[in-house]
C-alpha cells in the first residue's frame, strides 16, 4: 500500500487513540507487524505546543518510519500552521482528525463535529494540504448522526482537496462506539474515490480483517481497541492474509516479555511515576480474561511504584506458566473491540 510516495510494508494500520497511541505503543505495534501507526491527536493551537503533553504526543524520536502525526482543530489557518510545525519536527504524514466523538473535542467544533460543516471541511483540507509537502490523510466517521450521514460527500471533498488517503470509521458520531460498524458505507466510499481507503471499526481477528477487506474493497484495515493489550494481532492478521492459516496463540513466556518490555518503554518515556500510572490500563488490557486476573488487577491498581508493578506482573505470569505454555482465557474476556 502507498500513501502518496510513501510505501508501507503492509496494509495494517494502528488507529490513533488518545491516551494510548504514544510512541511506546506505536513502536510495539510496528514491531508486532503493523505497517503504520498514527499518533495521538495533537492540538492545532500553537499556545499548547510548548506544553509537556503536546511535546510528548508529537515525540516520534527514533520511531520506525513512517512517522504519522494527527492534528485536531477547527480553524484552517491554525491547522495549516500545526501541519507545518509537525513536519518541521519530523512528521512524514499528517493526519487530520475529523473522527473523534469525544464531547470536549466536539464542543469546540473539532473532531467529528466538523462533519456538520462541509464547507469548513473543504477549507481545512485545502489549507493543510497546501501548507506541507508531505502526504495528508483524513480520518472521519460516516456522519454526525444516523439521520445525517455524509461520508460520500466528505470523501469527495477530501479527494478534490488533495488528501492522499482516507481512514473511515464505520459509525456516526452519535453512535460513539456502539452498534455494528457500517461496512456498506465504507464500501460505497471506496467505490466513489480513487485514493486509498482504510477501513476502521470492529476489526478484531484475522478472519474479520479479511472479510472487511474483501467486502469493502478497502486498501487497508485500521485497528484500534482490538490492539489494546493484544499488539500481536497485527502479526496474526499478516500471517493469515499471506498463508490462509492461523498462528497459534502466543506463549505465556512471550507475552510476559512483551508486557515487561512495554512497561519499560513507558517508564522511560514518561518517567517512573507518570509511567506507572499510564501502565495500569495496559496491564489491565493484557491480563483481561486470564485466569485469576480480576483479583490481580484489583491489587495492581493499589501499587504505587514501577518496581512494584514489574514484580507483580512477573509473579502473575509465572503462575500462568505453571498451568499452561499458552494463554488461556476465561469467559470474562471479550476480544472484540
Amino acid at each position: 500500500m502507498k500513501i502518496g510516495p510513501i510505501s508501507l510494508r503492509n496494509n495494517l494500520v494502528v488507529a490513533p487513540m488518545a491516551g494510548v497511541t504514544d510512541r511506546p505503543f506505536r513502536q510495539l505495534c510496528k514491531k508486532m507487524g503493523a505497517g503504520m501507526a498514527v499518533s495521538e491527536m495533537v492540538a492545532s493551537n500553537s499556545l499548547l505546543w510548548g506544553s509537556e503533553k503536546t511535546i510528548r504526543r508529537g515525540n516520534h524520536e527514533g520511531e520506525v518510519e513512517p512517522k504519522v502525526i494527527q492534528i485536531a482543530g477547527s480553524d484552517p489557518a491554525m491547522m495549516a500552521e500545526a501541519a507545518r510545525y509537525n513536519v518541521d519536527k519530523g512528521a512524514q504524514i499528517i493526519d487530520i482528525n475529523m473522527g473523534c466523538p469525544a464531547k470536549k473535542i466536539c464542543n469546540v467544533a473539532a473532531g467529528s463535529a466538523l462533519l456538520k460543516d462541509e464547507a469548513l471541511v473543504a477549507r481545512i483540507v485545502e489549507a493543510v494540504v497546501g501548507a506541507v509537502g508531505v502526504p495528508v490523510t483524513l480520518k472521519f466517521r460516516t456522519g454526525w448522526s444516523k439521520e445525517n450521514r455524509n461520508a460520500l460527500a466528505i470523501a469527495r471533498i477530501a479527494e478534490r482537496g488533495g488528501i492522499a488517503a482516507l481512514a473511515l470509521h464505520g459509525r456516526t458520531r452519535a453512535c460513539m462506539y456502539t452498534g455494528d460498524a457500517e461496512y456498506d458505507t465504507i464500501r460505497a466510499v471506496k467505490a466513489a474515490v480513487g485514493i486509498p481507503v482504510m477501513a476502521n471499526g470492529d476489526i478484531d481477528s484475522p478472519e474479520k480483517a479479511k472479510h472487511v477487506l474483501d467486502y469493502t474493497g478497502a486498501d487497508a484495515v485500521m485497528i484500534g481497541r482490538a490492539a489494546q493489550g493484544r499488539p500481536w494481532i497485527f502479526r496474526e492478521i499478516d500471517h493469515y492474509m499471506k498463508t490462509g492459516t492461523k498462528l497459534a496463540p502466543p506463549e505465556v513466556a512471550e507475552i510476559r516479555e512483551v508486557l515487561l518490555g512495554h512497561l519499560d518503554d513507558l517508564y522511560g518515556f514518561y518517567g517512573a511515576e507518570r509511567g506507572s500510572r499510564m501502565a495500569r490500563k495496559h496491564i489491565a488490557w493484557y491480563t483481561k480474561g486470564l485466569k485469576n486476573s480480576a483479583l490481580f488487577r484489583a491489587r495492581m491498581n493499589q501499587l504505587e511504584t514501577a518496581q512494584e508493578q514489574v514484580a507483580a506482573v512477573g509473579l502473575f505470569f509465572a503462575s500462568l506458566a505453571e498451568r499452561s505454555e499458552r494463554l488461556e482465557y476465561t469467559d470474562e474476556v471479550a476480544l472484540a473491540a
